[in-house]
């Protein structure tokens, strides 16, 4: 890991250092977000758009997943992060027959 050092303003502002702009390949007028986490803040450029993304995740070994598979995926993670499945869910759901014998 690298550390770069600068000084702060009494107005609150600061030079991003050369070697940071650099790496992260900011311009003037990019925007940059502040991620604080206790005493430790991280900072992220906001210099890309989204058109800028197509095929980042690209894996030419492996074929393109249908919204259907990407939809079940995020359900099972989500089901993972929340200790429930999406079976789980179904189970308890009642059905219209289940609401006539009553």
């Amino acid at each position: 890991m690298n550390v770069f050092y600068g000084t702060m303003t009494s107005k609150g502002q600061t030079t991003v250092p050369a070697e940071v702009r650099e790496m992260l390949k900011l311009k003037t007028g990019d925007k940059i977000s502040y991620f604080v986490d206790g005493d430790k803040v991280v900072i992220e450029a906001k210099n890309k758009r989204a058109v800028d993304l197509i095929g980042i995740l690209h894996d030419p070994d492996r074929r393109p997943l249908t919204l259907e598979e990407m939809d079940r995926s995020i359900g099972d993670y989500l089901g993972e992060k929340h200790g429930r499945t999406l079976n789980d869910r179904d189970r308890h759901e009642r059905s219209p027959a289940d609401d006539a014998g009553r």
